[in-house]
C-alpha cells in the first residue's frame, strides 16, 4: 500500500515541477527586438477554407511595423470563399505585397505541408514566417520574432498562442486544458533539454534552415509538422527559442465533439512521434492517481493530502502560465473546471491505446513508420 501510495503522489511532484519550470520561465525579461535587425521577410499562410473573423486576423498581419515583408497564401484552386477577403485586403492595404497561390502543385498526404512546400520554394525572402490562418497578432510580431534569429545559433522561433472570443463550454474547457497541461509539459521540457519543436501557430525560420532537413517537401506525407520543423532544425544542432510572448488564435470548438474529436486526432500523433514521451504520461495524471490513492485507503488525512494538494498546485499552476505569465486574466473563473479536463485528457489519454487511425481533413488515415497512409490505399496494399 505505501508503494502505490508513493506512485501515487508522482504526479504532483511532476506539477512542482511545472511550477518551478514555468516560474524560472516567465521570470525572464521580455526580449527588446533590435530595431537595427529587420531582414526581409516572407509570410507564409496555407489555407483550407475560412476561419471564423479571417479578414480580421489576415488584416493583423498588414499593420506591422516592419520595413520589408510579402504575405504569400496558398488556396485551393476551388476554394472561392478566399478570394473576396484577398481582395479586400489587397484593397485596404495597397502599400502591403500579397501574393496568392492556387494548389500546391504536388501529391501529398499532408495538403497543408505541401502548400507550405510551394510557398517557401516561391517566397522571394530569406527568413520565413509560418503562421496558420487563424492567427491574430499585434503590430510588433514580425521584429519579435525575427530578433533571435540574429543570433547564428538560433536556427527556429515559436511562441505561445492564447485563443480569444471563447464562447462554448469546449471553448473555456480547452483553453483551460491548453493553460494547465499542454503548456505545462513545454514548460517543463524547456526545463529539463531545452526546446526541440515548434508550436504550428507561429514559426520563424530561414530558408537554409528548412533547406537544411530537405525542406517542407520531405515532410509532407507526416503528420505533427510543427513537431517535425523544430526537431529537425534541432537535430543541425540549432537551437529552436520558445519567445515569451503570445499570439491570439480565434476559437472554434463550437461543441465537446469538436474539441474530443480534436484532442484525439492529436494524441494519437503523439503515440506514434513519441511512444515512450506519450505512455509517460500516466505519471503527470494528478486526479486519478489521487482517486486511487483514496480509494486504497480511505481516510480524511489521505483525502485532503491527495485531493487537495491536487487541486492547490494545478490551481497554481494554471495560474502562473495563464494569469501570470499570458496574463489570461478570465482564467480565474475557469479554474474550477481543471479537473473536469483532467478526467476528459485521461479517458482520451486511455482511448488513444485503441486508435489506430485518425480522421484529418474528412478523410481516414493509418500513421505507419512516421507517415500519413490514407484507408484506401492501406488496405489495397
Amino acid at each position: 500500500m505505501l508503494l502505490l501510495l508513493g506512485i501515487a503522489a508522482i504526479p504532483l511532484i511532476y506539477y512542482l515541477l511545472a511550477i518551478y519550470s514555468s516560474w524560472r520561465f516567465f521570470r525572464q525579461p521580455r526580449s527588446a527586438p533590435n530595431g537595427s535587425y529587420a531582414p526581409p521577410v516572407s509570410i507564409l499562410k496555407p489555407f483550407r477554407g475560412l476561419d471564423p473573423d479571417a479578414y480580421e486576423n489576415l488584416a493583423s498581419f498588414c499593420r506591422q511595423d516592419y520595413p520589408d515583408y510579402e504575405m504569400i497564401f496558398c488556396v485551393d484552386p476551388d476554394d472561392e470563399t478566399v478570394r473576396p477577403v484577398v481582395e479586400k485586403l489587397k484593397t485596404d492595404f495597397p502599400e502591403r505585397e500579397i501574393r496568392v497561390l492556387y494548389g500546391s502543385g504536388r501529391i501529398a498526404s499532408n495538403d497543408k505541408v505541401a502548400k507550405l512546400a510551394r510557398m517557401a520554394a516561391e517566397a522571394r525572402h530569406e527568413t520565413v514566417v509560418i503562421s496558420d490562418s487563424d492567427v491574430r497578432v499585434s503590430p510588433d510580431y514580425l521584429r519579435a520574432m525575427t530578433a533571435p534569429l540574429r543570433d547564428e545559433k538560433v536556427g527556429a522561433v515559436t511562441c505561445f498562442y492564447v485563443h480569444t472570443d471563447l464562447q462554448t463550454f469546449a471553448d473555456r474547457l480547452q483553453t483551460v486544458g491548453m493553460m494547465s497541461d499542454f503548456y505545462a509539459g513545454i514548460l517543463v521540457a524547456w526545463q529539463l533539454e531545452g526546446i526541440k519543436f515548434t508550436l504550428g501557430p507561429s514559426i520563424a525560420t530561414t530558408r537554409s534552415r528548412l533547406a537544411g532537413f530537405g525542406g517542407y517537401a520531405a515532410i509532407e506525407n507526416c503528420p505533427g509538422d510543427d513537431l517535425l520543423v523544430g526537431r529537425l532544425i534541432a537535430e543541425q544542432g540549432y537551437e529552436v527559442k520558445l519567445l515569451r510572448y503570445s499570439v491570439s488564435t480565434v476559437s472554434d470548438y463550437g461543441s465537446m465533439s469538436d474539441l474530443l474529436h480534436k484532442r484525439m486526432r492529436w494524441i494519437v500523433v503523439m503515440r506514434h512521434m513519441r511512444p515512450w514521451g506519450h505512455f509517460g504520461l500516466l505519471l503527470t495524471q494528478g486526479l486519478p492517481w489521487s482517486l486511487a490513492a483514496v480509494a486504497l485507503h480511505p481516510t480524511a488525512a489521505v483525502a485532503f493530502g491527495y485531493l487537495g494538494s491536487y487541486f492547490v498546485v494545478r490551481a497554481a499552476m494554471t495560474w502562473l502560465i495563464g494569469v501570470h505569465g499570458l496574463g489570461q486574466r478570465r482564467l480565474w473563473a475557469e479554474m474550477i473546471l481543471i479537473p473536469v479536463w483532467d478526467a476528459v485528457a485521461f479517458s482520451i489519454w486511455l482511448a488513444s491505446f485503441l486508435r489506430s487511425s485518425i480522421r484529418w481533413r474528412g478523410a481516414d488515415y493509418y500513421i505507419r513508420g512516421g507517415q500519413l497512409v490514407a484507408k484506401e490505399v492501406a488496405r489495397s496494399q
